[in-house]
């Protein structure tokens, strides 16, 4: 039966992967070994300060395991989102791991970078024609914006990971990446149903999530038929089963029946899930319906302040119960006391956990049960030194607090780290997320070929 293979080594590279379970899924003999290297759930700071997600070890330890059976075995290693958030920064930062793994395993390649990161002059052009449009409930994009940003990358999809191979690519370490792509690529380079490959490449994106027990540390291999694919972990450990695969479906989607992306709109309300054996799950039914216009996603991030925090745990039992009696006070001691200040130029905040430190405002369950509490206390502020100065004050203000029915004279909170305060540098926001429309899927993408 024709079908072409695909095997996802881990959730997100540098997560690790267990060798054994690698070897299984080379010992199916794949058409592609593909990983996501990206990933917005870690908020905007790590595009606006350029850094990775994962450290370059756990990096080079993956690269090393793919890159190398990818040679050894003549099979295409395809990474997305390199880096973490696929800016020109992080594009370098994996491609020098990739060198130390060449030069070190004497291995020699052809590589592709596939470069995401967009300049401002060009956008600013396009927001003057008008196409650049709001995703989601985020104001309309302004110039201002565009040149507040310290990065702004666009989002690919399986256009330009498939140019890449059709240039004779056998290592592609892409800049940022819809999480399908670099598995749906060369199936669909090789012509097989887009609808299907970019389902799958969904399911595999995570890696053995979508099996039971259910892990972004671990393989899953695909089987892309004509008709359905099939997916499998690698790991005898794991199964697939019809719920699993269905819900990783869902997983991070505004709408439970469609998967949304740069080539248009896979729309799974026809879908079947099928138990195929006792560890693999067969889906079909999946179809793309191609968008009449081709949008791709912009994300940027500008710097907005600066953090400090401090970490505490409360016991007092006293005290506890007049947790928000306590907290009042110290936000009017610290007003009072920078009056000079203006309000705006900084934020104090109390994250209370054991209370409502998960949910906040929106937490149903108002009285405390809890025998101690964790208090992080945040200052955002326009610059270190104000974020500094506001926390220690703030803290030295509950840990002497004297509170109705206090007992002991000594300080109020226990703090499990010397210095109790600690500054995080700069703050960002994602100031661009947003939809720009272009004629052609790669005209935001170019390709750079390398001999390593």
């Amino acid at each position: 039966m024709k079908e072409i293979r695909v095997l996802s080594p881990v959730g997100m590279l540098g997560y690790g992967f267990p060798a054994e379970s690698f070897q299984k899924g080379l010992e199916k003999k794949p058409h592609v070994i593909a990983a996501d290297a990206g990933s917005t759930d870690a908020g905007p700071h790590k595009l606006g300060a350029g850094v990775g997600i994962v450290s370059k070890e756990a990096t080079k330890k993956d690269l090393t395991l793919m890159i190398t059976a990818g040679c050894e075995n003549k099979i295409p290693v395809i990474i997305g989102s390199a880096g973490g958030s696929g800016a020109e920064v992080h594009l370098n930062w994996t491609s020098e791991i990739v060198k130390e793994i060449a030069k070190e395993k004497n291995l020699h390649f052809k590589m592709a970078l596939i470069h995401a990161e967009v300049e401002k002059d060009y956008l600013q052009k396009k927001l003057a024609q008008g196409k650049i449009k709001p995703l989601g409930p985020v104001p309309e994009l302004t110039s201002k914006d565009i040149e507040e940003a310290t990065r702004i990358v666009a989002v690919m999809g399986v256009h330009s990971h498939i140019k890449a191979l059709e240039m004779g690519a056998e290592v592609i370490i892409a800049g940022r990446s819809n999480d399908p792509a670099m598995f749906a690529a060369l199936p669909i380079k090789e012509g097989y149903d887009p609808g299907l490959a970019l389902h799958m490449g969904k399911i595999l994106e995570c890696g053995a999530m979508a099996s039971t027990p259910g892990t972004t540390s671990d393989c899953m291999m695909a089987y892309l038929r004509e008709d359905c694919f099939i997916v499998e972990p690698t790991n005898a450990l794991r199964k697939c089963v019809p719920s699993t695969v269905a819900a990783h479906t869902l997983y991070e989607k505004s709408s439970p029946l469609h998967i949304i992306g740069p080539e248009g709109v896979v729309d799974v309300t026809g879908c079947k899930f099928e138990q195929y054996s006792e560890r693999a799950v067969k889906v079909s039914g999946s179809k793309l319906k191609k968008s009449e216009t081709i949008n791709i996603k912009l994300e940027g991030a500008s710097k907005v302040a600066y953090r400090t925090i401090c970490i505490a745990g409360l016991r007092d039992p006293i005290m506890i119960k007049q947790i928000d009696e306590c907290e009042k006070h110290v936000r009017k001691t610290v007003a009072t006391y920078f009056s000079d200040i203006p309000s705006q130029d900084y934020r104090l905040i109390f994250h209370i956990y054991g209370k409502n430190g998960v949910m906040g405002e929106l937490e149903p369950r108002k009285e405390i049960t809890s025998h101690e509490l964790c208090l992080i206390l945040e200052v955002v502020a326009k610059d270190q030194e104000l974020a500094n100065t506001i926390c220690a004050f703030a803290r030295s203000t509950l840990m002497h607090y004297s509170y109705k029915g206090r007992v002991a004279t000594a300080g109020n909170l226990a703090f499990p780290y010397a210095p109790s305060d600690i500054p995080t540098g700069a703050v960002y926001r994602f100031n661009i997320h947003h939809l720009i429309k272009v004629n052609d899927p790669d005209e935001l993408f170019s390709i750079e070929m390398i001999e390593v």
